[in-house]
């Protein structure tokens, strides 16, 4: 079949601006398809890093929006397999003004505690000493610093919302890590203080650190059970799937990412099926002149669906390529949740975009291909061009 590549490539230039729209029309479908995919593989089917595998997290069993007694950390400090313990919080607060630039996750956690809990946080050791002996001290994600023009020294303020007030922080020490989102962390002891005495020692999240991975489901069912029938009950999951269950609390989120994959497949096999159908009603007396040349059927079937395959596949390509750029802007805008810090279009997303542009554009051109291989050759020869 490859020795009718040349006339596929001619028949496909035969009409340069629809062939370039159609190429242009599926291109712009995958990309967007491969962002969806990529977010979707980011979300559900990536597996979590080796430290993400060691961590659980412990909030309200109710809601996230409601605190727990500090006192807990010591007890799910004791149970075994269990290597430390961090108690975290939600700042929140405004830095500047409420536009997208300026917005970044702010966490109140211990800054003891906070390199032990989280080993792929790399800082100097210099800059670590710093932030730790400074209540105000600041840690930032490099990303983040470099964004805000931020450097280690420099001062600035953050209006609290959650915790009123108007705290002031020094930039101590700036990280590195693999999935560093736009995260900043600061000693809670620093707002603690301010508090009024019935807002004090309440803790919104546990990070628990365990021994080994295979400890992490045990733990969760060992935390929940030590606090079932405590005042305030506990849920207890590992980090990822805190994560996820976070952002699901925005909706349906794997649904609404696979119906529009959906809709994007359905609008590429509407185009490519005009395309197609415009192109066998218009090659009906040149299908007539294969046949009696001696082209079988199955040839001229191959010919046509051929060249659908090589539109769609075409488009497909340059779709994957706008993809990786549009997730390389992903990468760069502010994020919360740390895959889409390194959104990429992996290699089984980028086979299976290009599989269902194939895939699309067979299944589109079938019907109006085996219409033109079925037509009798005189009826083909009189058929007006």
């Amino acid at each position: 079949m490859l020795r009718y590549l040349p006339l596929v490539l001619k028949s496909c230039w035969r009409n340069r601006r629809r062939t370039t729209l159609t190429v242009l029309s599926v291109a712009a479908s995958l990309s967007l398809l491969g962002v969806l995919m990529a977010i979707y593989h980011a979300f559900y089917l990536s597996d979590p890093t080796p430290e993400q595998a060691l961590r659980l997290a412990v909030r309200h069993r109710v809601s996230l929006v409601f605190t727990m007694p500090e006192s807990y950390g010591q007890k799910i400090r004791q149970i075994p397999g269990v290597k430390e313990v961090m108690m975290q919080n939600w700042f929140g607060g405004v830095y500047k003004d409420r536009r997208p630039e300026n917005l970044f996750a702010r966490f109140m956690i211990e800054s003891d505690r906070i390199f032990a809990i989280r080993p792929e946080i790399q800082v100097s050791e210099e800059q670590k000493k710093a932030f730790q002996r400074d209540r105000r001290g600041a840690l930032m994600s490099r990303p983040l610093a470099d964004r805000l023009g931020i450097k280690p020294g420099d001062r600035f303020t953050l209006q609290g919302d959650i915790f009123p007030g108007s705290y002031e922080f020094t930039l101590r020490a700036v990280f590195d890590s693999p999935d560093a989102a736009d995260l900043m962390y600061f000693d809670r002891k620093y707002v603690e203080e301010g508090l009024i005495a019935y807002r004090r020692g309440n803790v919104g999240m546990f990070a628990v650190l365990a021994e080994t991975p295979e400890a992490v489901p045990r733990i969760a069912r060992a935390i929940e059970d030590e606090f079932r029938n405590s005042p305030v009950a506990v849920k207890a999951e590992p980090e990822r799937q805190f994560q996820l269950g976070f952002i699901n609390s925005l909706g349906n989120v794997k649904m609404f990412l696979l119906s529009i994959c959906a809709a994007v497949t359905f609008t590429v096999l509407l185009v490519t099926a005009n395309t197609m159908a415009m192109s066998a009603r218009e090659r009906v007396r040149e299908v007539g002149i294969l046949k009696t040349l001696g082209f079988t059927r199955e040839t001229i079937l191959g010919l046509i669906l051929g060249e659908a395959a090589l539109v769609a596949a075409t488009g497909g390509l340059i779709g994957l390529l706008l993809a990786s750029a549009l997730c390389a802007v992903v990468r760069q805008a502010p994020a919360f949740f740390t895959p889409l810090k390194t959104l990429m279009v992996p290699a089984p997303v980028a086979l299976g975009c290009l599989g269902v542009a194939v895939a699309v554009g067979l299944v589109s051109a079938f019907t109006p291909a085996w219409g033109a291989a079925r037509i009798p050759i005189v009826e083909a020869l009189r058929a007006e061009e």
